[in-house]
């Protein structure tokens, strides 16, 4: 299927940064894609330097040579501030190969695109802010009929203005041309859940309350701010990895197994968990923690306090780590902790989601020494998974130990962004979020969020370097 890709926000860190890398991946996969690129942004840039631009980060991705290149000849930059909805017109006709006009008597009148199998997609590699501007003022724009919106995290600020934000989208287009972007959700192993929960009696029978005892979903790792100011100390651990990545990665464990591995099926059954989950005891100030890294070591580099990192403002007590625990209040949930966490520059990364069983019900006299609880680790980075479970030792059969049994999930062919990118690009919106599930995450979250700002919930602090506080819960050794 072709398709003409626009980027607002073209010059961004985003988009040489993860965007344009990930179709270059994409491209190295499926080098015939048909694919058209316009970028606009406020620099000045010519089409010859936009093209140079396409030509260095699609290669730096995967793409062939001859690919980057072709895509590179064939593409477009308009310098525009798309907030107004003259230059978005001007974008436009030059994306869709012709006039593009005013919308009037309320209705909006659709064009043709040039290639009547291809589509169009907008693509906002923006600030949430600039994001919604644009969108008022595509309300009075044309747009051809496939058109489809690709819209960055975060998706609002909170539920309400998340709804706001939706109901706006849906003058635009209808919801199944909306793609709220996820990268989480084309990780391969994120992916590797789904076949691993519903293609596997073993896992299928003993998935809920009655034998799980608690899982963790974390994100820990040892990168600090590494220069992103301008964002994290706006959006901090909370904000930034638990109230899309890691709920969305909560969603695909938790939810009902789907008749058919559909868009529809598959988000109609992470949305229903979602609506589900609430907060560990109903209560901010015992369901979550928050913290910041003072200085210290991280391997062999010195990193400062958070607070002294350039950019930041120490006021905005922004935390760069955070733990939510919540509970899927459901018949197959109910009763069992899950926690999130995310962190960053600590000394023991682990990304991985972890499924702790219950004890058996009796241990038959005799078998003796610790009883390990059984754990299924499921790596989200490195892609790997371990079985870990209870047998006897090699030099007393009575003794208990545990075994564990570790294999390596299936490599990607494309990188996360690229994988997402390729249901955007063929018009399939299955692995990107729903409106009505961008609503619920911040919901689950609002009330922290609020704790927090009052001061509710204490600025907890760690050495740079160090593991997680030992009091925020077992770790996984």
């Amino acid at each position: 299927m072709s398709c003409t890709l626009v980027i607002l926000g073209a010059s961004g860190d985003l988009t040489e940064r993860l965007l344009l890398p990930g179709i270059g991946s994409l491209l190295e996969r499926e080098p015939d894609r048909e694919l058209r690129i316009v970028g606009s942004d406020r620099v000045e840039m010519s089409d010859a330097e936009f093209g140079a631009l396409l030509e260095r980060t699609l290669t730096a991705g995967g793409a062939p040579a001859p690919v980057a290149r072709r895509i590179a000849d064939g593409a477009a930059y308009v310098r525009a501030d798309v907030s107004d909805p003259e230059a978005l017109r001007t974008v436009l006709g030059l994306a869709a190969g012709c006039f593009v006009g005013a919308r009037t008597g309320g209705r909006r009148a659709h064009l043709a695109t040039p290639d009547a199998a291809g589509h169009l997609v907008l693509y906002f590699a923006l600030p949430p802010a600039v994001t919604e501007k644009v969108c008022e003022a595509l309300q009075e724009v044309e747009l051809p009929e496939r058109t489809h919106l690709a819209m960055e995290k975060p998706f609002g600020r909170d539920e309400a203005s998340a709804r706001n934000l939706n109901e706006l989208v849906a003058t635009l287009v209808p919801e199944q041309q909306v793609h709220r972007v996820d990268h989480f959700l084309g990780k391969s192993t994120v992916l590797d859940l789904i076949a691993l929960r519903f293609a596997n009696r073993l896992f299928q029978a003993v998935w809920s309350a009655e034998h799980i005892d608690s899982i963790e979903i974390a994100y820990d790792e040892s990168l600090a701010l590494e220069g992103r100011a301008g964002y994290y100390d706006h959006a901090g651990a909370l904000r930034d990895m638990i109230q899309s990545h890691l709920l969305q990665v909560l969603a695909l464990v938790t939810m009902e197994p789907p008749a058919r591995i559909t868009d529809r099926d598959l988000r109609d059954a992470t949305a229903a968990v979602l609506r589900a989950t609430r907060l560990w005891g109903g209560s901010p100030e015992t369901a979550s923690r928050r913290a910041r890294y003072t200085a210290g070591t991280v391997g062999e580099r010195q990193v400062p306090a958070y607070a002294d990192e350039e950019g930041v403002d120490p006021g905005r007590e922004t935390e760069t780590l955070a733990q939510l625990t919540v509970e899927v209040a459901n018949p197959r949930w109910a009763g069992v902790p899950i926690t999130l966490r995310s962190g960053k520059a600590l000394g023991v990364t682990r990304k991985h989601v972890v499924i702790t069983f219950a004890d058996v019900r009796h241990l038959p006299d005799g078998l003796h020494g610790p009883d390990p609880k059984d754990r299924l680790v499921i790596g989200l980075s490195p892609d790997v998974m371990e079985l870990r479970i209870t047998t006897n030792t090699t030099s007393d059969p009575l003794a208990l130990e545990q075994s564990v049994f570790a294999t390596t999930l299936r490599e990607a062919e494309l990188e996360a962004y690229g994988e997402v990118l390729a249901g955007i690009l063929d018009g399939n919106p299955m692995l990107t979020v729903r409106g009505d599930a961008a609503e619920e995450c911040w919901r689950i979250c609002d009330d922290v969020l609020a704790a927090w700002a009052g001061g509710e919930v204490p600025m907890e602090e760690y050495p740079a370097g160090t593991a997680v506080p030992s009091s925020w819960g077992p770790a996984l050794e």
